[in-house]
């Protein structure tokens, strides 16, 4: 019987998906495990996986060169950003599979998230970016600083040519987003972005010439939206409709954690989440001689780990990305569908225009050129884990 009992170590581990009726919800995508499990696994393995590293270059030249111990939310926000561009550049239909030759455009958005000082989204960028955060290298992020950054980082990707929303006060404004997706500018210089030549949708619509005129261009908008879904942990009313989150084809998951076991969560089964941990610390990755870079360690190709809905921290940021107008549209309609659902608490509010009551700054106590970083962190984040309950 010794086989068995290696088996059984193996898979203590990294148990496998019960044999349950309920279906496993993967980012929008809905699975059988009976009929579907290699399908599942599959899509799971073809994620972006990104985890502590060790031995890479020095951030800003003479700080660590590893960051097991305080990247695990910055390996998130990797996470639910790369699969943004996966979105974005492959479709959400693209797999990985080991030892077969990927497209260029899967080897551009990995290097992306190579950890060096000129990848867009590199770990040295996230450190960096986040001192404007008042964040010191090597400290701990929030769900919302990461996200913060992110988006800043994003306007310097001029390939991706993404437009980032963060929704603030638990409140989306749809006007904002159509203002901010809806930007007639072309992007600066075809040699800049040189993918986008072929491919820029107008309102979804490939390019044409008699359409270039009368359309504005729609950006892809990818959205995040830090929330506080309890004190000290998650009011149960929440947890209905943050499944429905992961049922939206428009899906990117969601990133949360305590400090020091921040998760990327992408999907659920039953009262269970699924998600990629980051807590492995890996080498850094070089090139290879021919320049191929290896990428079988950004795919975790065991069972993904799960754990139970109710023991997820309330400070989270649930991301969506929508490529087309029309994305955006059936997403608002989906939300508005999501608020007649029976015991299932509204996570945030969708409204058409600015409340006036935001205009006001006096309402949350703050100067009037406080800016949405401030004001983020001193709603939602949780890294002193010390809450103070205002009463507006």
């Amino acid at each position: 019987f010794p086989a068995t009992l290696t088996y059984d170590t193996l898979r203590f581990e990294y148990e496998d998906f019960p044999e349950t009726k309920e279906p496993v919800w993967i980012l929008g995508r809905k699975y059988s495990v009976f009929t579907e499990k290699e399908e599942i696994l599959l899509d799971v393995t073809s994620r972006l996986w990104f985890t502590y590293r060790k031995n890479f270059p020095a951030i800003g030249g003479t700080g660590p060169t590893s960051d097991t111990g305080w990247g695990c939310m910055l390996r998130c926000g990797q996470m639910i950003f790369a699969q943004a561009l996966v979105c974005r550049h492959l479709g959400r239909d693209w797999r990985w599979i080991k030892g077969k030759r990927q497209m260029d455009n899967y080897f551009n958005v990995l290097n992306a998230f190579i950890d060096k000082k000129d990848s867009y989204y590199s770990i040295h960028q996230i450190a960096q970016m986040g001192v404007g955060e008042g964040k010191s290298i090597g400290q701990w992020y929030g769900p919302n600083t990461v996200a913060q950054v992110l988006k800043k980082l994003a306007t310097f990707d001029t390939w991706s040519s993404l437009a980032v929303h963060i929704a603030m006060d638990n409140t989306v404004v749809m006007e904002e987003i159509r203002r901010l997706c809806q930007s007639n500018v072309p992007c600066a210089g075809a040699a800049a972005c040189p993918a986008l030549e072929s491919d820029v949708l107008y309102n979804g619509c490939p390019e044409d010439l008699g359409l270039r005129g009368r359309l504005p261009l729609w950006k892809p908008l990818v959205l995040l939206i830090p929330l506080r879904l309890g004190l000290t942990e998650i009011n149960e009313a929440y947890i209905e409709t943050l499944k429905h989150c992961f049922m939206m084809p428009q899906s990117l998951g969601v990133i949360g954690g305590k400090p020091n076991s921040a998760h990327y969560f992408i999907g659920y089964v039953g009262e269970e989440l699924i998600y990629l941990d980051p807590h492995t610390t890996q080498p850094a990755v070089e090139p290879g001689d021919s320049g191929c870079l290896p990428d079988e360690s950004f795919h975790c190709q065991h069972p993904p780990c799960r754990m139970s809905i109710a023991e997820l921290d309330p400070s989270i940021a649930v991301g969506f990305f929508c490529n087309t107008e029309a994305d955006f549209n059936d997403w608002c309609q989906q939300i508005k569908k999501l608020s007649l659902v029976r015991g299932a608490l509204p996570m945030f509010e969708l409204v058409e225009r600015q409340p006036s009551h935001f205009s006001n700054p006096d309402v949350l106590n703050l100067t009037p050129d406080s800016s949405d970083a401030d004001r983020l962190e001193r709603f939602f984040d949780s890294e002193d884990e010390d809450f103070e309950i205002l009463s507006l």
